[in-house]
């Protein structure tokens, strides 16, 4: 087949510029053929290669005693004693998502499950983040369903319980939804596995499923903005199976068990190419393949096809060659492609063959560690208005205003989708705060949780991203862990534009802070930019995905509100209404500033918080919808009334940060009290949970009414 001639189109559909394609030309001395074209696209794209946010993730703490392995591998690893560690990442598949919902959020669990078992750990949960455009857009629901069903389809197969997330929507995601998908493993401290390759002239294997032209260019697409061409990116777009994924699960810890894994590497984003070249880049070494003795399932593939295809549930393996009868025997066991397709070789080489052809010769460390950086300018986002007169509300009203929003409405009808309980080992399922797994075979257990709240990000950058971390550090607290450590997926607009970078910058400075503040080091993530569509951007969304450890279940603070249950206040109430969900769901509003984030003060309520946690039988932190709203989702968990005495609007719901709600009987309070003077931190009792009725101040409603909207508002809304 007669290989395209490279033009200036076929340059920048390849998403390079042209002083990019201007370097190409200097580090080869050549033009491109147009196999190494498809290769310089993949790893020099956003996606791939963070050229425009390498700069500022270097600025972010990532180590600790707790951290056995940082960003940089297929995911982070931290120690939780016992000799065991816990293997987590997220990443984004928001592109993949909007084009073909179902296969996008489908794969996008895939790829994030590969990224932890490559790494030795058998995955015990999975989590996700999900943005969408507002309800009533023509869109919405056809993207809350796929991505819904996808996330179910594929984690409910393979075997992995869901244990949270987030599900919003806001106008901005209208041609853009996000979909951040998380996954966690345990394994041994001392058996985990990484991608370096080693050693001269060591067979590199090919192991899974067979390649096909599904998702060829999908690194590309995903690193660019959406316009009326959107349908033809669909081809784009993979294809899971989410049963032979668990086979390559079985048999990729099956085999390293046999010693004969030297390196290994998830094919994802820019699949063969990005494995292999990262694979020789961090081990020093140059990589050959042959082509033709790649698995495929397609015919007449070309080297460019292959070479680009994102084909699901497949490895990279470095191999002990005296070990191969061996790990052989483990894939054609489990029924999974097995192939020797090149080897390591000491020149800094990148040489691709297909049927002895030259497909590609290429300096493999210049197509890695050595792609562009940029340092784009940026631009410090205003500074807010002072927030203008909020007029009066009914309490009870406001309150029926967010329980009639999909946004603060129960999210059942999504989890309930989900499979929360398969291999037995799940505490804490959706909807009552972070998700807990037990650590089988152990008195541990590991919490879960994802936040991010986007307009405090848009408003205030800076603070927003450190209101995220922490607001994930109270999640965390709230059922007795402790913070261990944090993983981001930052996903923005076009970085090109300074105002969009400056958000990024900004948020990156506040997550920054806040990881230092509260001991909770990033360990892994992912950045996905150029969410816009016809020029209009996302929210700037850094979700923050966050672990702790609960040294002993008996130590795990319950949802266990009882009638005639004190309600105390933890944390500094000022009111601050700026950005809050009242604003936004009753008056329509996004003004003010977000609220401001003291890290001392949210550490030393933390531990508080942990620290007298056998005083405390119920904990849910205060965010958006403030203290209205996580008292009656307290109360409705329960099936028991609630009475708050105040019935002022901004003391109901103002989103002040650093703050718990407590339940516990009347003794355990007064002790809490007297303990928390002691600690220097501010608590008072607001109320207490009785009855059958919810009353705000002077404001009532019966809970059953309260709940019937809490729980039909979103399948009333996309069912």
């Amino acid at each position: 087949m007669q290989e395209p001639h490279i033009t200036d189109e076929l340059i920048a559909s390849h998403g390079l510029s042209p002083d990019e394609y201007a370097s190409i030309l200097e580090i080869i001395g050549r033009a491109p053929t147009f196999t190494e074209l498809g290769i310089f696209s993949a790893m020099w794209n956003e996606h791939c290669s963070y050229k425009s946010s390498k700069k500022w993730l270097r600025t972010l703490p990532t180590s600790g005693p707790q951290v056995i392995c940082g960003p940089g591998e297929n995911a982070g690893v931290v120690d939780i004693g016992d000799g065991q560690a816990v293997v987590f990442k997220m990443e984004s598949h928001n592109h993949p998502s909007y084009i073909e919902p179902y296969q996008g959020a489908a794969t996008g669990v895939g790829g994030i499950l590969r990224d932890v078992f490559t790494m030795g750990a058998r995955p015990i949960a999975a989590m996700n983040a999900l943005s969408f455009g507002e309800p009533g857009h023509p869109k919405t629901r056809q993207l809350v369903h796929g991505v819904v069903e996808g996330v179910g389809g594929y984690g409910n197969a393979f075997g992995v319980p869901t244990v949270g997330g987030e599900v919003r929507f806001d106008p901005a995601y209208n041609g853009n939804c996000l979909v951040n998908a998380f996954a966690a493993g345990l394994a041994d401290a001392d058996k985990i596995f990484y991608s370096a390759a080693s050693g001269i002239g060591m067979p590199v294997v090919y192991l899974g499923a067979k390649t096909g032209r599904d998702g060829v260019g999908g690194a590309t697409m995903a690193s660019a903005e959406f316009d009326d061409t959107i349908e033809e990116k669909r081809p784009t777009v993979q294809v899971g199976d989410p049963f032979t994924e668990k086979r390559l699960m079985e048999a990729t810890l099956e085999l390293m068990a046999t010693g004969a894994v030297i390196s290994i590497q998830d094919m994802g984003a820019a699949g063969l190419t990005c494995s292999a070249v990262e694979m020789g880049d961090k081990g020093g070494l140059g990589v050959r393949l042959d082509l033709e003795k790649v698995p495929v399932r397609e015919e007449a593939m070309t080297a460019y096809e292959m070479m680009l295809s994102e084909s699901q549930e497949r490895m990279l393996m470095v191999l002990r060659p005296e070990l191969e009868a061996e790990a052989k025997a483990v894939f054609d066991k489990w029924d999974l492609d097995f192939a020797i397709v090149g080897e390591t070789i000491a020149e800094d080489r990148f040489l691709i063959q297909l049927n002895g052809e030259i497909k590609a010769d290429l300096p493999l460390s210049k197509l890695a560690s050595t792609a562009p950086e940029y340092d784009r300018p940026w631009v410090e986002t205003p500074a807010a208005e002072p927030l203008g007169d909020v007029p009066g509300i009914d309490p009870i009203d406001g309150l029926k205003a967010l329980l009639a929003s999909p946004n603060y409405a129960s999210k059942s009808w999504v989890f309930e989708q989900y499979d929360t309980m398969v291999m037995a080992d799940s505490a804490r399922t959706p909807g009552l705060g972070a998700g807990i797994i037990r650590v089988h075979g152990t008195d541990k257990a590991l919490a879960f949780t994802s936040d991010v709240t986007p307009r405090y990000v848009k408003a205030n950058p800076v603070e927003g991203g450190k209101q995220a971390v922490a607001e994930a550090y109270r999640n965390l607290c709230a059922t007795g862990a402790k913070p261990l450590a944090t993983t981001d997926n930052l996903n923005f607009g076009n970085p090109e534009k300074p105002e969009i970078m400056g958000q990024f910058v900004c948020a990156i400075k506040g997550i920054g802070a806040a990881v230092d503040a509260l001991d909770m080091p990033i360990v892994s993530g992912n950045v996905s930019l150029y969410n816009e569509t016809d020029g209009t951007a996302i929210l700037p969304t850094p979700t923050i995905g966050a672990v702790g450890l609960i040294e002993h279940a008996d130590d795990i603070i319950g949802c266990d509100v009882r009638d005639g249950h004190v309600a105390l206040l933890i944390g500094e109430t000022t009111g601050h209404l700026g950005q809050s969900a009242l604003l936004a769901e009753v008056f329509g509003r996004a003004d003010g500033d977000a609220p401001a984030v003291d890290l001392d003060v949210e550490k030393r309520n933390g531990e508080f918080i942990r620290d007298n946690r056998h005083l405390i039988t119920a904990c849910t932190d205060l965010s958006d919808g403030g203290l209205a709203l996580a008292a009656f989702e307290m109360a409705e968990a329960a099936e028991v009334g609630v009475w708050i005495d105040s019935g002022d609007t901004p003391f109901l719901f103002g989103e002040d940060q650093g703050r718990y709600l407590v339940a516990c009987n009347f003794d355990k309070a007064e002790a809490l009290m007297i303990a928390a003077g002691q600690a220097g931190v501010p608590i008072q009792s607001v109320g207490k949970f009785t009855g059958e009725t919810v009353w705000l101040g002077q404001s009532s409603a019966p809970l059953a009414e309260l709940s019937a909207t809490f729980r039909t508002t979103f399948p009333d809304t996309f069912a």
